[in-house]
């Protein structure tokens, strides 16, 4: 019998992340504790730009910015937003979009399957995934779980299960 297996990937559904940015556009636009600050969200790319008048405002916009995140399913690992910062007479948040498994986090990942999985799993690093292997179904779905409980600092998919 031909081992089965499974990629661990870390990838971000632009059109979803598209939509959380206009929702929370909106909202800003909307709100009345946002009216005449110069609150605004803006999406560019990989990256996502946050703008208002005081550092307060800026969280403030961030805050929505991640509630909409999670309404619409995707994780905050996935958005690396830095500090507020002066730009003029604005502060400025810019927060990126981690995607793909850069090469620490996959020998973390290597070394937690390694030490904590059972023995029967192999998994290798092809690129920005992880192919993770085994005989065994069970030991798979096991590594699995063990995987969606790992405190890693990206939002890890688990696809290709065959």
């Amino acid at each position: 019998m031909a081992d089965s297996s499974f990629d661990v990937v870390s990838k971000i559904d632009s059109m979803e992340v598209e939509n959380a940015v206009n929702q929370a556009r909106k909202e800003v636009e909307q709100r009345y504790d946002f009216k005449g600050v110069g609150a605004e969200v803006t999406l560019s790319g990989q990256g996502i730009q946050i703008r208002a008048n005081t550092e307060e405002r800026a969280n403030a916009v961030l805050d929505v910015l991640q509630s909409k995140f999670i309404k619409r399913g995707l994780s905050l690992k996935a958005l690396d937003s830095g500090e507020p910062y002066a730009s003029g007479k604005e502060y400025r948040i810019d927060a990126t979009l981690k995607e793909g498994i850069d090469q620490a986090t996959a020998k973390q990942l290597n070394k937690l399957i390694r030490d904590e999985a059972p023995k029967s799993v192999k998994s290798q690093v092809q690129g920005d995934e992880l192919r993770v292997s085994s005989k065994s179904r069970d030991d798979l779905q096991a590594t699995i779980a063990m995987l969606k409980d790992a405190d890693v600092d990206v939002a890890l998919q688990f696809v290709n299960f065959r």
